[in-house]
């Protein structure tokens, strides 16, 4: 990546926190700005590990974060989420290719359907089709929300301002449910034009099939559903 230095422009950054802060360190030394909207808050909620499990496994970095650490080997959706596994002191973890398909492929390839049931941590309402996946499998899946998200009523003053007075140049989405959310609250900002002065990068195709809503310069996806190769395409000319 291009070392700290000048800011190249600024980004708005939607994803929500405390991922934000970390999408703004990474930007910043890359020499870019963040403009910080995020569309999600986030919340856990209690939770009771059941009584066996053969592996844990963790869909996204909220799930990872809302966790104690478990005595079970953890599968990870991706190396994010598996760095943030790590961090929060689970010690056996291993990462899949970054989305819902290749941790059911992983799960598939490294266990064994009749070696116990697998525990799922999820948000409200997400991965229900990778549960579904893992199902059809064969395996048995344990399904616990661990934490809840809602959506953002309005935009932070700081980032309509900087819509207003078109100072970002490209925007970060990182799950279709924020893109949405992000979309309508342009939208009820009455923002919604000062999307084609910016180009809008996505971290896969099916949120990029939610930002069409809005007229952006361009709409980018990332080559693999990661953070580093989101970031990558900032230096996309």
């Amino acid at each position: 990546m291009p070392p700290r230095g000048p800011s190249r422009g600024a980004v708005l950054v939607t994803r929500p926190e405390p991922g934000a802060q970390e999408t703004a360190a990474r930007l910043a030394a890359m020499g870019w700005g963040a403009v910080l909207a995020p569309a999600l808050i986030l919340a856990p909620r209690p939770f009771a590990p059941p009584p066996r499990a053969q592996a844990l496994l963790l869909p996204s970095r909220a799930a990872a974060r809302a966790l104690p650490p478990l005595p079970l080997p953890v599968l990870a959706v991706g190396p994010g989420t598996a760095e943030a596994a790590r961090a929060q002191g689970f010690a056996q973890v291993e990462a899949a290719g970054g989305d819902g398909a290749s941790l059911a492929a992983h799960c598939a390839a490294r266990l064994d359907p009749a070696a116990g049931p697998l525990l799922l941590a999820v948000g409200q309402g997400y991965s229900l089709e990778l549960a579904a996946r893992l199902r059809a499998a064969g395996f048995r899946v344990i399904r616990r929300v661990v934490y809840a998200a809602r959506e953002a009523e309005a935009l932070p003053p700081a980032a309509r301002a900087a819509l207003q007075g078109s100072e970002t140049s490209h925007a970060l989405f990182f799950s279709p449910r924020s893109a949405a959310c992000s979309v309508r609250l342009i939208r009820e900002a009455g923002l919604g034009g000062q999307a084609r002065g910016m180009t809008a990068l996505a971290i896969s195709p099916r949120v990029a099939a939610v930002l069409a809503e809005l007229p952006w310069k361009a709409i980018r996806v990332a080559p693999r559903p990661d953070q580093d190769h989101l970031l990558e395409l900032l230096d996309t000319p």
